[in-house]
């Protein structure tokens, strides 16, 4: 998920949380999915509407590692583009 309301739906923000609260990433749903799945986001995840803490700090969970990669690529291209 990015945004559940966007700018100018901020009056449909609880209808829209309640209306996806369904597609949220819990234990259950990791439940049904094989052991070898892995539980990816880009950050900044949004506790408990998205997902559970249960999933994000879980041991199915990369969202950390990922995040780890994302910023060493950053800086790598930021050197780059600097030419250094």
């Amino acid at each position: 998920t990015d945004v559940w309301a966007s700018m100018g739906q901020e009056s449909e923000k609880s209808e829209r949380e309640s209306a996806f609260a369904g597609h949220r990433v819990d234990a259950r749903l990791m439940s049904a999915a094989p052991e070898t799945c892995r539980f990816m986001h880009d950050l900044p995840a949004r506790r408990g509407l998205e997902v559970t803490d249960e999933v994000i700090d879980g041991p199915q969970s990369v969202v950390f590692t990922q995040a780890e990669n994302r910023m060493h690529l950053a800086k790598g291209l930021l050197l780059w583009l600097l030419g250094e």
